[in-house]
């Protein structure tokens, strides 16, 4: 698989997201010995960004991961995220040096590891300035624990605050197909200032893989039944965006997924998509679709779907996205 730029840190072009191994995505199927199976067949066919969060569980997908990587630390740049959970007592967002320092901790025993690759403010912490945070991870930085300091679903204006603290390698943000947010603007600004991109839910939460046709299949308590976007007419509308995926995959002989994932690639060297998965059966096919080439006519199709309808998060996580 070929390699990207995230700011100065090397990682292989597609890699594994693991929050539905543990968290949001329905609990019936969960089966932590086939997701160790999935992270071990990812690390084998050359994925190398592997990234979890404290918040996911909360904490179990840490500890997950962590087991999964005994024996292969060194194989992986491993990320993973801080400020979702306040250990200081706070309500809401924590991203306080003091709970900063209490978060580290805990991460590095869950993932049985003495460093943290990269390491993202989950999302921005309206009491806290954003200097203060990062002043506090650039410490870790300084003290060996932490290598790389991310952000996630932030918007131009704290991009360039943080940035002028210490250098910001890594932005993640929702992007894909039906999550256009990132060129507005904010792509621009990571290659002005030469940050890398991570994309999350490359493939619209399952949705672009035209696997899901209906919202009766999703379990009772998969998360995605509380998004905008897998409700009533908004549905409707993007079922009608995956079947045009679905015909751009026909013409190529590929899978749905794998068009998802090529039209992102083909957006920049610099952005890294991180598909989720939890069986090992999914995983050798979107990393595949960094061999997929599509042609300017498929490219220009794609890009003329326009987003998905209906927002991307419900309305309490969309307050915590700061633009």
């Amino acid at each position: 698989m070929k390699h990207a730029k995230l700011g100065n840190l090397d990682v292989a072009r597609i890699g594994l997201g693991t929050m539905g191994m543990s968290f949001a995505y329905g609990s019936a199927d969960r089966d932590d010995a086939e997701s160790i199976r999935t992270i071990h067949r990812a690390i084998d066919l050359g994925v190398t960004l592997i990234d979890t969060a404290e918040v996911y569980g909360p904490y179990v997908n840490e500890e997950l991961v962590g087991r999964a990587l005994q024996g292969r630390r060194d194989q992986v740049v491993l990320a993973t995220k801080f400020g979702m959970i306040s250990h200081t007592g706070r309500a809401g967002l924590d991203s306080s040096p003091a709970s900063i320092r209490i978060a580290v901790e805990g991460s590095l025993r869950r993932l049985g590891t003495d460093y943290i690759d990269l390491y993202y403010q989950h999302r921005l912490d309206p009491e806290t300035p954003i200097e203060d945070t990062i002043g506090a991870v650039a410490e870790l930085v300084a003290a060996g624990t932490v290598r790389h300091i991310g952000l996630s679903e932030v918007g131009v204006d704290a991009i360039g605050r943080a940035h002028a603290v210490h250098p910001i390698t890594a932005l993640q943000s929702e992007y894909s197909l039906w999550t256009r947010d990132p060129e507005d603007g904010i792509l621009a600004t990571l290659r002005e200032l030469g940050i890398g991109f991570v994309a999350y839910s490359p493939l619209g939460r399952g949705f672009l893989t035209g696997q899901i046709r209906s919202v009766a299949e999703l379990a009772d308590d998969d998360s995605r039944r509380d998004n905008p976007r897998f409700s009533g007419e908004n549905f409707d509308h993007n079922l009608r965006l995956a079947d045009e995926v679905r015909g751009v995959a026909d013409e190529v002989g590929v899978t749905p997924g794998q068009v998802a994932l090529a039209w992102l690639l083909a957006q920049g060297g610099d952005i890294v998509p991180i598909p989720g998965t939890k069986r090992v059966s999914r995983v050798a096919e979107n990393i595949a679709a960094d061999t997929v080439t599509l042609s300017a006519d498929q490219l220009t199709r794609l890009d003329a779907l326009g987003a998905a309808a209906g927002d991307h998060h419900n309305e309490a996580q969309m307050g915590m996205i700061n633009r």
